[in-house]
């Protein structure tokens, strides 16, 4: 990819300004222009870059049992959708510039952009079912185990919240509040200021739900409750677990902050460190991110194991 990104430039240099139209307008016209050496090498240094940050991140997720299988299909989801935009703009800059004696006259590039996102996001997407099909199931790690004595019950109790997450849902919930009472006051439109508010309702909502969380395990198995209020609360029986164990993460392996979707399975994470991980009977994982996990995941494996016997 770092070839093809200089080499396309560089085979078309006869043809090409000696400062390329880098930027194109709302008219579609060309604003902005780079000169030709800058032009060829901005694209390649970017590659160069995200290719690093994958790299790191592999061999970070290398040092992890748990992760190593998914490391591999994040870096390819990145990495192809990364090279496709680029070369695609890369090819779209020349082509806009090509027999152009001025950047001015560059031609436009709408078109071309278009599908280059398109071809992007559909490399991005195969890529993410190759890397799904591919993944190797990883054993857990041997989780802890604490022994519970004959007649008792034990109850582990776990909360986290993220301050960032609740400061931008205090924002949201002001600028709902605003609209909402600008609309009442006569300031705005009445459709117009409900369909301005509602946004800011709903991102407030959304917010907090994933700005704090509780885990609790009991003789039942384990619940995780989103939010101030507790809900919504996702819920695992003793016997639908196959194992639990703690493991540290970092927003970058979970994909950013809140509930995460990637090759980890689902993750809650509100602040990078030590995480309660299970893994079900189906072979799902799922990762929350709370204090004391080690021991919230040996009264698992011990409530796990007593069911099994």
């Amino acid at each position: 990819m770092l070839v093809l990104l200089t080499v396309v430039p560089l085979t078309a240099r006869n043809r090409l300004p000696d400062r390329l139209a880098t930027h194109w307008g709302a008219s579609g016209g060309p604003d902005d222009s780079m000169p030709f050496w800058a032009a060829t090498i901005f694209p390649a240094l970017i590659w160069l870059l995200v290719a690093a940050v994958a790299t790191v991140t592999m061999w970070r997720a290398g040092r992890r049992t748990t992760a190593v299988a998914a490391a591999p299909g994040w870096a390819g989801v990145t990495l192809g959708a990364t090279g496709v935009t680029l070369l695609g703009a890369q090819a779209s800059i020349v082509r806009a510039n090509l027999d152009r004696t001025d950047w001015r006259d560059a031609g436009p590039v709408t078109g071309w952009l278009v599908a280059t996102l398109v071809s992007a996001t559909v490399v991005a997407v195969a890529a993410q079912l190759i890397g799904r099909r591919a993944r190797v199931a990883v054993p857990p790690p041997s989780g802890p185990v604490m022994e519970i004595p004959k007649g008792q019950r034990y109850v582990w109790l776990s909360r986290t919240s993220n301050r960032w997450l609740h400061l931008l849902a205090a924002v949201t919930g002001i600028l709902a509040l605003a609209a909402t009472a600008g609309t009442m006051a006569g300031l705005g439109g009445g459709v117009q200021g409900v369909a301005g508010a509602a946004p800011f309702a709903v991102a407030t909502v959304v917010l907090l739900a994933c700005a704090s969380v509780q885990a609790r395990v009991t003789e039942k198995g384990l619940e995780v409750a989103f939010g101030p209020l507790g809900w919504p609360a996702r819920r695992w029986a003793a016997d639908s677990i196959a194992s639990a164990w703690a493991e540290n993460r970092t927003a970058m392996q979970a994909g950013g902050w809140g509930y995460r979707l990637n090759g980890l399975g689902t993750t809650v994470m509100l602040r990078g460190g030590e995480c309660l991980v299970i893994r079900t009977v189906k072979g799902k994982d799922f990762a929350v991110s709370v204090d004391d996990a080690e021991r919230g995941a040996a009264l698992l494996n011990s409530l796990t194991g007593q069911r099994s016997t």
